[in-house]
Order: structure tokens, then C-alpha cells, then sequence
């Protein structure tokens, strides 16, 4: 009971307060998590779903779509629709592993550029800054090549490729909140640099990540697919989507074979960016209402 004799008021728990913030979303941000989830649950359950065997022969070859083969059938007879299923369990956790990955990696190395200052700001964005300076997939493409053809070592070349990304993000969030007057009287109180980086500086640091790192999955998932598309990546018979679209691009005249895993990865961008577009708006108080 509170003071004035009532009952006292309880918060909402996890679920009214996720659904509070579903509530506030932009419906293109709500779309994007209704395709995302889709995928997510796509790739926990393919192989319990009563489809055919993505690596066996579901019918005859270069079959056109049809009752027995929504999707129609490759030229080794297998059936696309299944691949295109399956091949979300290949391209979506090296997409997610690779901006876990530079996230940890670009915004640790950016707060301590970004707070510490000195010769440390200086080396780690001159290393960002040389990475920057080659274009992605070029710069993926030659560490791909050099490690050799895989799906992880395609991983390592894309996280290569993308810590700089957050570095600078990290870095400029965490010279502009280290002026705040909070983080200058918890410095004058006496407490630790450790201490002020992680309790008053990077808990106001993680916005701009969060919408940034939502919007480039889908880049990666596309960058991943680009380099199994070039024999760099996953290798057959996976059932990958860029080696896929590969395969499809040999059989020009049967469209059906690109056109799977060529819409899966048109849906991860879409979402992606959708979705990051409604965090933008719900958590950028100066944009729309």
C-alpha cells in the first residue's frame, strides 16, 4: 500500500513494455520483424519441415514450376523451393555471425579510440581509415581469395571489411557523450576510466549501433551471397543463395532457379532496412511522430 492508502502501481513487465515499443513502431518496422521472424523460424525448423531433400533429385531436370515443384526444379533435378528453405540456414547465421563480430570488435577499439585519445585514436583510425579506403567487396573478394573458398573464411573477410564501419561510429558517439556534464562529475568524484567508459559513457553509445548494425545485416547477407555467387563462399552442393543465383545464371533461360533465392535475399534487405528505419524514427526524438 503506498502512503495515501492506496494500492501501489506496478510497471508493465518484458511483455506489455515489448509490447509497448511493437505499438511504436512504423509499420514498415513492424513488416520487417513479421520477415525477419519468418526467416528466423525458417532457419531453427527447415529440417523438420516435409519437403524434399535440398541435395536429392525431386523430379526431372529444369522442370518449370508446377504443382509437384512450386519453384521448379534445377539442372541436377533437385528442388529449388526446398534449397531456398535450407539455403537461409547458410547465408542468415554467417550474416548475423559477421555483425555480432564487427560490432564487438569496431565498437570496442572505436570507445577506447574515442575515450583514451592520443596515440591510440591515432593508430586505430588510421587502420580503420586504410580499410575504408578499398571498396568492400573488393577488399572481401581478395581475403576470400587468399584464405581460400568457405563459408567461414568468407565470414572472416566480411568482418575484416566491416569493423571500421563501427569503429567510427563508436568512436564519434563516445566524444560526443565524454563532454556531458554527468560523465565530468563522475570524473571529478574520482572515478576510474574503466568505470567512467562503461557505467556513464557507452550505455548512451549504443543507439546509433543498434539501427546501423540492423540495417547492414542485410548488406552482409547480400555481400555473403555476392561471394558464394563468385565460387568464394559456400561451396556445392550447398544449397547456398549466391551459389544458387551462380547456377542460375548458367541456366539463363530457366529463370526459376535464380528467382528463389533471389527474392529470399530481396526480402532480408528489404526488412532489414525497414526495420532499421522504424528504430531510427521511434528512437530519433527530432524525427517523425
Amino acid at each position: 500500500m503506498s502512503a495515501a492508502g492506496e494500492p501501489a502501481r506496478v510497471g508493465p513487465g518484458r511483455a506489455g513494455r515489448l509490447l509497448q515499443f511493437l505499438d511504436r513502431l512504423p509499420v514498415t518496422g513492424k513488416i520487417g520483424i513479421v520477415v525477419l521472424l519468418f526467416w528466423l523460424i525458417t532457419v531453427l525448423t527447415v529440417q523438420l519441415w516435409p519437403i524434399a531433400d535440398p541435395l536429392m533429385m525431386a523430379g526431372r531436370r529444369l522442370q518449370p514450376p508446377s504443382g509437384a515443384n512450386w519453384l521448379g526444379t534445377d539442372a541436377l533435378g533437385r528442388d529449388v523451393l526446398s534449397r531456398t528453405l535450407h539455403g537461409a540456414a547458410y547465408t542468415i547465421p554467417v550474416a548475423f555471425m559477421v555483425v555480432v563480430s564487427a560490432v564487438i570488435i569496431g565498437s570496442s577499439v572505436g570507445a577506447a579510440a574515442g575515450y583514451l585519445g592520443g596515440w591510440t585514436d591515432a593508430v586505430i583510425m588510421r587502420a580503420a581509415d586504410v580499410t575504408l579506403s578499398f571498396p568492400p567487396i573488393l577488399l572481401a573478394m581478395t581475403v576470400a581469395a587468399t584464405l581460400g573458398p568457405g563459408l567461414p573464411n568468407a565470414g572472416l573477410a566480411m568482418v575484416i571489411v566491416w569493423w571500421p564501419i563501427y569503429a567510427r561510429l563508436m568512436r564519434a558517439q563516445v566524444l560526443e557523450v565524454r563532454t556531458r556534464e554527468h560523465v565530468e562529475a563522475a570524473i571529478a568524484g574520482g572515478a576510474g576510466k574503466t568505470r567512467v567508459l562503461v557505467v556513464h559513457i557507452l550505455p548512451l553509445c549504443w543507439t546509433p549501433t543498434l539501427i546501423n548494425a540492423t540495417m547492414d545485416f542485410g548488406q552482409v547477407a547480400l555481400l555473403a551471397a555476392s561471394l558464394s555467387f563468385i565460387g568464394l563462399g559456400a561451396v556445392p552442393p550447398s544449397p547456398e543463395w549466391g551459389s544458387m543465383i551462380s547456377e542460375g545464371a548458367a541456366k539463363f533461360y530457366s529463370w526459376w532457379i535464380a528467382f528463389g533465392p533471389g527474392m529470399a535475399i530481396l526480402s532480408v534487405v528489404l526488412a532489414t532496412s525497414f526495420l532499421g528505419d522504424g528504430l531510427r524514427d521511434l528512437f530519433d526524438r527530432r524525427g517523425p511522430k
